[in-house]
């Protein structure tokens, strides 16, 4: 997924026939532009219903199409995130099978899911529908393998965070805590710059304090974990006189089974995080693949939609695609509107004039004859 291609999607009106005019455009191609692949894209005969059911489809097409694609690369995004995260490879993104690029230069008509004879506006909510399910299904499973990241990072961020908040439970051995009837250990957290305060101060922070007890149990860049053993009755205003000091007294209590349960809950949370991982990954390749195949299924209405409105009726034009260089691209665009016939040029701007981003959606009334971009990361 490091590169892109770029395929133009287009319609020229017939020269005396399909045939004849495929035939013209691999002759243009070949001499001017040798290095650009050329497919034909077949579209079945769909059904046109009324002209004014046309124009009213073609303004929502382009909706549906962004739409489509952006829900198509929400995946893919997802796709690539959850490979960085694992450093794991899922492979190539296919559809149906077979890789995008050849999905797309191959590209026939699932009469099974979109019959010809439905209404063009029912065959777009049809795939409007499913791949809002699928946007849904999408959300619905990210935060579920968020939520669980979310729970690890809590954990982490106690493990490895501030020992002022982080837990202190793998930094505490058992014969570094007393507890009997009368004597208690504390844990005092103590920063770098008043270490020499602390141990020559704990001793005077209260009454009963055991002389030469402080040990130090762990430090990070900015402090330093020290224990202390005093007379339980003292504890309290202990706190009280180490807090005034700078000093954080924190509440910890030695129990070997409760650190036995943390890292219990720790290991179920990685396994659960690597199942969701794996989970979520084959979902989105799946439905990537159907995403995909709606989103070409679109273009294709798009196509007959607009060819017929830009070269009337009975349907008669050819569908093809085309993978240009960026260098080859203008060759390219020159030669199919020679093949255009140059019909009504004059009425047509050029990319140059109008800014052309490049964006599959904004380029139907750009030239002479009709052309989407599909812009697909590989």
């Amino acid at each position: 997924m490091g590169g892109s291609s770029k395929y133009l999607l287009v319609s020229l009106p017939l020269h005396n026939s399909a045939s004849s005019t495929w035939q013209l455009l691999q002759e243009g191609i070949s001499k001017n532009a040798f290095d650009t692949p050329t497919y034909r894209f077949y579209i079945p005969d769909l059904r046109i219903g009324t002209l004014d059911s046309l124009l009213s489809l073609s303004d929502d097409l382009v909706k549906a199409n962004s739409f489509v694609e952006g829900v198509t690369q929400k995946i893919q995004r997802q796709i690539e995130d959850l490979e960085r995260a694992s450093s794991v490879d899922s492979g190539r993104l296919t559809v149906e099978g077979v890789p995008v690029d050849s999905y797309i230069t191959r590209f026939t008509w699932d009469e099974a899911r979109y019959p010809v004879m439905s209404p063009l506006r029912e065959t777009v909510n049809t795939i409007h529908e499913s791949v809002s399910k699928l946007e849904d299904g999408l959300k619905v499973r990210v935060a579920e393998f968020n939520n669980i990241r979310s729970q690890l990072n809590a954990i982490n961020r106690k493990q490895s965070g501030s020992m002022a908040v982080r837990d202190l439970s793998n930094l505490v051995k058992a014969e570094d805590m007393i507890s009997s009837e009368h004597l208690t250990t504390l844990l005092a957290v103590v920063p770098k710059y008043s270490q020499k305060d602390w141990l020559s101060s704990y001793e005077t922070l209260s009454t009963f304090v055991v002389p030469r007890s402080s040990k130090m149990l762990h430090e990070d860049n900015e402090t330093v974990l020290y224990s202390v053993t005093l007379f339980r009755k003292v504890a309290d205003s202990f706190k009280i006189s180490a807090r005034e000091k700078g000093f954080q007294i924190r509440d910890f209590e030695y129990d070997p089974e409760a650190q036995e349960r943390r890292k219990a809950e720790m290991e179920q949370i990685l396994n659960d995080q690597e199942t969701t991982r794996v989970a979520l990954q084959q979902w989105c390749h799946a439905s990537y693949g159907e995403v995909f195949s709606s989103w070409m299924h679109l273009c294709a209405v798009r196509l007959f939609t607009e060819s017929i409105l830009r070269y009337g009726l009975p349907p008669s034009f050819l569908a093809a695609v085309l993978v240009p260089p960026i260098k080859s691209e203008k060759k390219v665009r020159s030669i199919l509107e020679r093949l255009t016939g140059n019909r009504n040029s004059n009425f047509w701007k050029s990319e140059e004039d109008v800014g052309i981003t490049g964006l599959a959606g904004g380029e139907v009334d750009t030239y002479p004859y009709v052309s989407f971009t599909i812009n697909l990361a590989t």
